[in-house]
């Protein structure tokens, strides 16, 4: 299971003890300077790290363990699920609003929005960056009752902010660091979306599951939290199911 932007894998929790009351073994790993205390000073390392540094974080583990894992993934995690498999790392895909890779078009009004405050920031390619409250609301957590959001935006942590420049403004990163070769890409995923999502929005979610030939779930009362919003259980119980069917008897 990995993890987003801001994010760690304390967001995993109950998705976690669902998969693992089924019968899962879960590894959820915290990606490279994310397990500092959310509150504290930001590893100094941070601002710096890019997508690439994320994924080999990652094969490095998978490789560890000695087998593909089925990936379970949440918004930046999923476009690293998307590079791990076409890496040939990932047996399967459960993509939960994924982050869409460069060459899909993913930026309308309401992301601008989401990642305002960042990118109006100077420099903020190069350095640990931090959404406000607002702007967490308005682009991750507006489906939450109001108080469950300052309990989550609570735990958030801080971001590269060059991995942000990454995936937002992928046009311009001369690493392609967002870049996944599609026909690479050979095992099944299931891409869902929410039609309220503000951070990848719906049309967004279905660009990347048409890129890979992928299964396309839509959920129309939910927003980009798809793994802790009312009624997540929904979500995770068919993401769990799809995981079961890869399994053979």
């Amino acid at each position: 299971m990995i993890h987003g932007m801001w994010a760690g894998p304390w967001c995993w929790a109950d998705c976690r003890a669902m998969f693992e009351a089924d019968g899962w073994c879960c590894l959820v790993p915290s990606l490279p300077c994310h397990d500092s205390d959310a509150r504290g000073a930001p590893d100094s390392r941070l601002g710096r790290l890019s997508l690439l540094d994320y994924a080999d974080a990652l094969a490095a583990q998978i490789t560890a363990v000695g087998e593909r894992p089925i990936v379970i993934v949440h918004s930046m995690g999923g476009l690293l699920a998307q590079m791990l498999a076409a890496r040939g790392l990932a047996r399967a895909a459960v993509l939960l609003a994924p982050a869409a890779p460069a060459g899909v078009w993913a930026i309308g009004p309401s992301v601008v929005r989401s990642f305002w405050g960042i990118l109006t920031t100077w420099a903020f390619w190069r350095k640990p960056v931090r959404q406000t409250f607002d702007a967490a609301t308005y682009s991750l957590l507006h489906r939450l009752p109001p108080d469950e959001r300052r309990e989550v935006y609570g735990r958030f942590g801080p971001e590269s902010g060059r991995v942000v420049f990454e995936i937002d403004l992928w046009l311009l990163d001369a690493r392609h660091a967002a870049r996944v070769v599609a026909e690479n890409v050979e095992c099944p995923m299931l891409v869902v979306g929410g039609r309220e999502d503000r951070m990848t929005p719906a049309w967004a979610s279905r660009r990347v599951a048409r890129r890979y030939r992928a299964t396309y779930r839509e959920y129309e009362h939910h927003a980009h939290w798809l793994i802790g919003e009312p009624g997540w259980q929904d979500i995770a119980g068919e993401g769990l199911a799809r995981m079961n069917a890869q399994v053979p008897e």
